[in-house]
């Protein structure tokens, strides 16, 4: 371990001897880390978004791909921590503290949300995760082996995390500690107490790289392709023999450092390799892709419509149920086609009741033929406000599409949107909620603006 800390003193102090940096290859580190730093850390932790993807959201402002909306808040919420660390770190006067920890967890979980959990018997459950809030339940996790590893029970947590804030503050003044061990030892201590239900691996990344901002050190990226090296030293701390995960992180800061050193003296940042990780990255996405593909079938139709167009239906007319006593009427219908006549068959709600439409129609009409659904359209009119002149109507409208590998649902309120979903897979209610959201608050709008005329 200490040969390493050496190293990055020799580092250091070669660095300090160069011409300073010019401001363009300054620009281009900071976008290397940045990027290097927001997609690892959080591709270790289970977000799916590629590299490339990652740089179009973060520095571009354009989502590409399928993933859950979480996913692109959680990557840009990652972002401004990254930031705001950074902020911290140029106040020579910033004391580190719980409020700022959990001001960081609230953060990068952006709000909450239910996770999958088990009970003390092992039994499967859903909790709610709440951000920016010290857990209310244990949080240990079953290794290999079958053995539980026991972290701060939430009892424990909050004298812990005191604990560890006044270890933290006295280590800094007292400058004994080199900086990438008091940042490793941060790390390690954070993860050991794991005080919130979810996020902690992230926050301990962002904690250790304030550390090493601090003292004029660049930050440490833990490489998605290195995670089983990660946490295996990770294991021998567990272990007692902190000097081991030390050394890792010593190690990934000699990495920082050559980029940095690179850059300094006008050469390339791009290391050799990055092309072909990346393209491995993209080889695994796209065989994932491919093995989950599923190409149409009447089966997987009816499975789209009873898993996420049905309930995107009754999630939209659930949310403008209020509404409806402020209008004379509402009327409902669908247009559909299949792919053998071509031609247009409507449904009028409610002279056809529309649950058991839900339950019988594709069944009846689809299931043991050789037709395809093709095409349906959902139409939806509140008809004539009440205690108006104008009686204005309102209507909501979206489309299905099903085609060969996927289907598409577009909107078609105010602009038309259109999103592309695999077949087979139930969408995240979430998913859902956003979708209805949009389009009801097209009407919310309309409303609103013909009121107050």
């Amino acid at each position: 371990m200490q040969q390493t800390i050496n190293k990055i003193s020799q580092l250091v102090a070669e660095l300090k001897a160069l011409p300073a940096i010019t401001k363009e290859n300054q620009q281009k580190l900071d976008k290397k880390f940045r990027l290097e730093f927001n997609y690892n850390s959080n591709h270790i932790e289970g977000n799916t978004l590629t590299y490339g993807e990652t740089a179009m959201l973060l520095i571009f402002d354009k989502t590409e791909g399928i993933h859950e909306l979480r996913e692109f808040e959680e990557m840009k919420a990652h972002d401004v921590a990254y930031k705001l660390i950074q902020d911290w770190a140029k106040d020579a006067e910033h004391p580190l503290t719980e409020a700022y920890i959990k001001q960081l967890n609230k953060l990068i979980l952006v709000r909450p949300f239910w996770k999958e959990a088990e009970t003390k018997e092992g039994h499967p459950t859903r909790r709610e995760i709440k951000v920016g809030e010290y857990k209310e339940y244990p949080n240990s996790v079953r290794l290999q082996s079958g053995e539980m590893f026991e972290y701060a029970s939430p009892i424990d947590t909050p004298i812990k995390m005191g604990e560890l804030m006044h270890w933290f503050n006295t280590e800094s003044e007292k400058k004994e500690l080199h900086p990438v061990v008091l940042a490793a030892l941060l790390h390690y201590k954070f993860v050991l107490i794991h005080p919130f239900d979810d996020g902690n691996g992230r926050i301990s990344r962002l904690l250790m790289n304030y550390v090493l901002l601090k003292n004029n050190l660049p930050p440490v990226i833990i490489k998605t392709h290195d995670k089983k090296n990660y946490l295996n030293a990770l294991n021998q701390a567990d272990t007692g023999n902190t000097d081991a995960f030390i050394k890792y992180i010593a190690e990934q800061v000699i990495w920082s450092l050559e980029i940095q050193t690179k850059a300094t003296k006008g050469e390339s940042i791009e290391e050799l390799g990055d092309v072909e990780k990346e393209i491995l990255l993209l080889q695994k996405q796209l065989k994932q892709q491919s093995e989950a593909t599923q190409k149409a079938t009447i089966e997987l139709i009816i499975q789209a419509f009873e898993q996420n167009i049905f309930p995107l239906i009754n999630t939209i007319e659930k949310k403008l149920e209020p509404l409806f006593e402020h209008f004379f009427e509402t009327t409902k219908y669908i247009e559909y086609q299949d792919d053998n006549s071509g031609n247009s068959t409507n449904v009028q709600f409610p002279k056809v009741s529309w649950s058991d439409f839900q339950a019988n129609w594709l069944h009846n009409d689809f299931e043991g033929t050789n037709k395809m659904v093709r095409n349906f359209r959902y139409n939806f009119t509140l008809k004539g406000l009440k205690k108006s002149v104008q009686a204005q109507s309102y209507w909501i409208s979206l489309e299905a599409r099903f085609n060969e590998y996927n289907f598409s649902i577009t909107t078609q309120n105010g602009s038309n949107k259109t999103t592309n979903y695999p077949y087979g897979i139930m969408q995240d209610v979430s998913v859902l909620e956003t979708t209805a959201n949009i389009l009801v608050k097209d009407v919310i709008e309309g409303l609103k603006r013909d009121t107050n005329k």
